[in-house]
């Protein structure tokens, strides 16, 4: 990583019920990534913020 440190706080696993596998989430996201050059990792995480964002916001 040229010049960049980075440091893992803290680590989740996420379970993929079959049900959602069968609507190819993990294609899904692997082709989004490339096209918008990030991570899947990157992108669930802005998905987590989103969703705690707008259910933060319903209270």
């Amino acid at each position: 990583m040229s010049g960049t440190t980075m440091k893992t706080l803290d680590k989740i696993s996420i379970y993929i019920p079959q049900k959602k596998a069968e609507q190819g989430v993990l294609q899904r996201l692997r082709e989004l990534g490339e096209k918008k050059d990030r991570s899947i990792n990157y992108m669930v995480v802005e998905a987590i913020l989103h969703y705690l964002e707008r259910e933060e916001n319903k209270a």
